[in-house]
């Protein structure tokens, strides 16, 4: 298991948690290769709001006692004092962003983005990961107002949901489905060279079709998705093990270990290694 995280010292938060209307307390990532599986229950759930949104893979929720596998592009929302109980397991591969969060108007700010229930299948976008790995990186540079930046972000994050999630409604059963499939599809099958136009046809659906009802469901081409995922994994391999450039460039799906290089110089593992 590889973590990411920030957290606000208690001194600075615990004072102001509802003299502000929006108040970010810690924010972080996981990423599960190695490690399984990864329990949470929580039965009493916790104190402050939680955010949780999968960025690639899958993970296993339980609401009023029945098990979710979700795939990736999903968010799940845990008010104060509300049940919790997930597992991570290493064969899903999955990649979580999480944020705690409290304030005294975070209801009003929620229902202001239509977040009034436990889950939202938002797609499985870039931004989201961009704009939580900024909160992250501003935590733990705390300069000038960055607690003031930090409910802006947030509040991006809601609002971007809100878009995918009115978007979502306008799509028919059919292309979500389709879209589910082949994400699932993607996640399982990264590490192998994958044609978009032979998946297509396996399913029996015109290419065309298919990478334009993709990409305006879940923001960016097929392609561009499946180089996301093969890109996550590899920094995950970069950092935390001893693998050659060959190797990991082999192991996420790159045949040619030179073009794998002039994404990730000789250095990156160097500057970057945990």
């Amino acid at each position: 298991m590889y973590t990411n995280a920030a957290y606000i010292d208690k001194s600075l938060t615990d004072a102001e948690d509802f003299s502000h209307p929006l108040v970010v307390k810690c924010c972080g990532n996981y990423r599960f290769i190695s490690r399984s599986p990864q329990p949470t229950y929580r039965p009493k759930g916790r104190s402050d709001y939680q955010l949780l949104y999968l960025a690639s893979g899958q993970a296993h929720f339980f609401f009023n006692g029945e098990e979710k596998v979700l795939s990736a592009g999903h968010i799940v929302l845990y008010r104060p004092g509300e049940f919790q109980k997930y597992t991570y397991y290493a064969k899903d591969m999955p990649e979580v962003f999480w944020i705690h969060f409290t304030g005294y108007d975070v209801e009003n700010i929620l229902s202001r983005y239509n977040l009034n229930s436990n889950l939202f299948f938002t797609g499985a976008s870039m931004e989201f990961n961009r704009l939580f790995t900024r909160i992250i990186n501003e935590i733990r540079s705390s300069e000038h107002d960055f607690q003031d930046l930090l409910a802006l972000l947030l509040q991006n994050i809601f609002l971007l949901a809100d878009r995918y999630i009115t978007q979502g409604h306008g799509y028919s059963n059919n292309i979500k489905k389709e879209v589910d499939l082949a994400i699932h599809y993607f996640n399982e099958n990264f590490s192998s060279q994958i044609s978009i136009e032979d998946y297509a046809r396996s399913r029996h659906i015109s290419p065309c079709w298919f990478i334009r009802s993709f990409k305006k469901y879940i923001g960016v081409t097929p392609m561009q998705y499946i180089l996301s995922i093969r890109i996550s994994n590899a920094r995950f391999f970069l950092e935390n093990t001893g693998g050659s450039i060959s190797e990991i460039s082999s192991m996420v799906g790159y045949d040619n270990s030179l073009y794998f290089s002039r994404i990730f110089p000789q250095n990156y593992r160097k500057n970057h290694r945990i």
